[in-house]
């Protein structure tokens, strides 16, 4: 269980394959044990960013959002994320 919290506060996305593969067992084994630490509020679930603007940047330079501003708590915008947004990442859980 220490070897995938290790894991998880590196920060880094992964699927739940792929950190099966990095700890040598099975995605079953890493869903019940993901289960359990978010049951327990050790971990949470990193859920996805907001994909819509309410600073009007229309998919030019954004003032209003995190990828521009610096500005930490606020998001970012649909018009500053990469094509398809990030639909194609691993998961990501916080370690809390």
């Amino acid at each position: 269980m220490e070897e995938l919290l290790n894991l998880l506060r590196d920060g880094h996305s992964r699927s739940i394959e792929m950190l099966a593969a990095e700890l040598n067992t099975s995605t079953d084994d890493i869903n019940r044990k993901i289960e359990f630490l978010e049951r327990a509020g050790l971990i949470r679930r990193v859920l996805n960013i907001k994909n819509d603007c309410s600073h009007g940047c229309n998919g030019g330079h954004c003032p209003g959002c995190k990828a521009h501003s610096g500005k930490s708590g606020s998001f970012t915008c649909k018009g500053c994320l990469p094509e398809g947004g990030f639909k194609n990442m691993g998961e990501m859980w916080e370690v809390i």
